[in-house]
């Protein structure tokens, strides 16, 4: 290879040119030079996100095979396609476009349901990473952004799920339309404006297919590929990346591989088994086969109808509302649906997109926050979030009550009312649980700095009581316990003075802060210091 006057290696002349012109346009050799130079962190957890930006490219590619194909019409045809069963059968245009990529189109089984299964995965990833950022505080300053980016995203994606499996026109998809088409009407005064405009008509129309059509391929798709690259490769490059505490990781520090080659190597890797676990998937294990559903017809009632299981949870809610309803002015308002259908949705995502003001307004914690929290160190939190877990696994559980009461043969109104108990007490108790697991490994914590690890070994001591050899742990095994970090939370609260109450107490609103702060301090970890060589020999001569 031929080098320049530095002694350096030259580039290619092939790519000397372009490389040349694009960085006196652009200024993109500083960049690039940065870029490969960026440290990733090593920890299996921060592969979660990159499942969700995999699986989605996978989404886009299949689905464009499937856009060659569809028909997004609702008109009316006579099937004559290679499945027998429904030869004869008067059936809208879209659902005999699936049953033809379904059955005539080389790799359309394959590629549907490749779209399919890699949706699933998408969500459930975003799911997951959500869930792993809220653990560790990933969400706090400066990155509430990305994470109110990042809940936009989860619903985005799930609303168009229920697009896409609403498009072959099946009697299951045409149940959660109907669902829909329920919700709508539900609204108070405009319901039925709000659903003669969605379906151009009355129910079902022959608009809605081709309108959720253009939603599907092109409007959510468009928001997300505007979004997806801001919230994981423009804010993540510009901020410094989170890390785990532990030995050498500091909120200064960032320790890990750079970009390049180490982690081009190691992401093309896992998007090779991403979609390879894809595709093993859609070939061996089945999912949404239309063909036994039949066309939807608005007439026609099916048991056992399940949404994909993102959607399972507002299925979950409307099936355990009550059947309340008010009427007013003469109008009546079905609180059996909008409660379960609008509010306890809102309830969720309003929830998680204001947790980090929430939290930091509890808190008083304005820092900046590269080192991420143990769960067990913030016990507040982690309840908190096993709590919104079980709420939303309560919820989707709820959704199948009449599946689970037919399997184990009880009455469907026993599954009913134990979803709706345990929906009402079940966080509560996920809450406490989850604080007394993360207390207790707190206290597991300091035993294995302060006294050891047990190694199972006895021995008698010369006054014949017998003791376990505990051995002391070196620093770096217990540094992610004693290295310091800012703190998760400072204390609002000043003692009074003469009498005079502090201002943050003299409202209710500010009382109620400093009472939820106390609550947030009150087991937060005191970092042990790690014993020093003198105390462990003492220990040891002592035993």
């Amino acid at each position: 290879m031929a080098t320049h006057q530095g002694g350096g290696p030259q580039p290619p002349k092939a790519l000397a040119g372009p490389g040349r012109a694009m960085d006196e346009r652009f200024g993109a050799a500083g960049f690039a030079r940065k870029a490969m130079r960026k440290a990733f962190p090593d920890h299996w957890t921060f592969l979660l996100g990159e499942i969700a930006m995999y699986s989605f490219a996978v989404v886009i590619v299949t689905g464009v095979f499937l856009t060659f194909f569809y028909r997004p019409s609702m008109t009316e045809m006579i099937y004559d396609g290679s499945y027998g069963p429904l030869r004869g059968i008067v059936m809208s245009e879209a659902y005999a476009s699936t049953l033809h990529i379904s059955f005539d189109v080389r790799g359309g089984l394959l590629m549907r349901q490749i779209h399919h299964w890699s949706t699933i995965i998408f969500l459930a990833a975003i799911v997951t990473h959500l869930l792993r950022n809220f653990f560790t505080g990933a969400f706090r300053k400066p990155r509430e952004l990305n994470w109110v980016i990042g809940v936009l995203l989860f619903m985005l994606v799930m609303v168009n799920g229920l697009f896409g499996y609403t498009l072959p026109d099946d009697l299951l998809s045409g149940t959660g339309l109907r669902i829909l088409e329920g919700v709508l009407l539900a609204l108070p005064v405009i319901g039925t404006y709000a659903s003669m405009w969605v379906f151009g008509g009355e129910f079902p129309g022959d608009l809605i297919i081709p309108r959720l059509y253009v939603v599907h391929i092109l409007l959510i798709p468009g928001i997300l590929l505007a979004l997806i690259p801001l919230h994981a490769v423009v804010l993540t490059w510009r901020q410094t990346h989170t890390q785990y505490p532990g030995k050498g990781s500091t909120n200064r520090t960032v320790q890990g591989y750079p970009f390049y080659p180490t982690f081009i190597a190691k992401t093309t890797a896992y998007f090779l088994w991403v979609f390879g676990v894809t595709a093993l998937l859609a070939a061996f294990f089945q999912i949404n086969p239309i063909w036994l559903f039949g066309p939807y017809d608005p007439g026609a009632i099916s048991a056992g109808s399940q949404p994909d299981w993102y959607m399972g949870w507002l299925e979950g809610s409307l099936r355990l509302m009550p059947a309340w309803e008010i009427d007013a002015w003469g109008h009546t308002v079905p609180m059996n649906v909008l409660i379960p259908a609008l509010v306890v949705p809102g309830v969720l995502f309003t929830g998680l997109a204001i947790y980090p003001f929430l939290e930091r307004w509890v808190t008083g914690d304005h820092q900046i926050h590269h080192l991420l929290d143990r769960p067990r160190d913030v016990p507040v939190r982690t309840g908190i979030g096993a709590g919104g877990v079980v709420f939303y696994g309560v919820l989707w559980l709820a959704g199948a009550n009449d599946l689970i009461a037919y399997k184990f043969d009880i009455p469907l109104f026993w599954t009913t009312w134990f979803f709706r108990i345990t929906f009402l007490v079940g966080p509560f108790i996920a809450f406490f649980i989850a604080y007394r697991v993360c207390m207790g490994l707190q206290r597991r914590d300091r035993a294995l700095v302060e006294e050891g690890l047990e190694t199972g070994v006895i021995r008698r001591l010369p006054n014949g009581e017998y003791i376990e050899v505990e051995r002391h742990l070196d620093e770096e095994a217990t540094a992610s316990i004693t290295d310091a970090r800012p703190p998760a939370a400072i204390p609002l609260s000043r003692p009074e003075l003469e009498g005079v109450k502090a201002p943050r107490a003299r409202t209710r609103l500010g009382r109620v802060r400093l009472a939820l702060n106390r609550r947030f301090l009150a087991d937060l970890p005191e970092i042990p210091e790690h014993p020093e060589e003198g105390e462990k020999e003492r220990k040891a001569v002592e035993r």
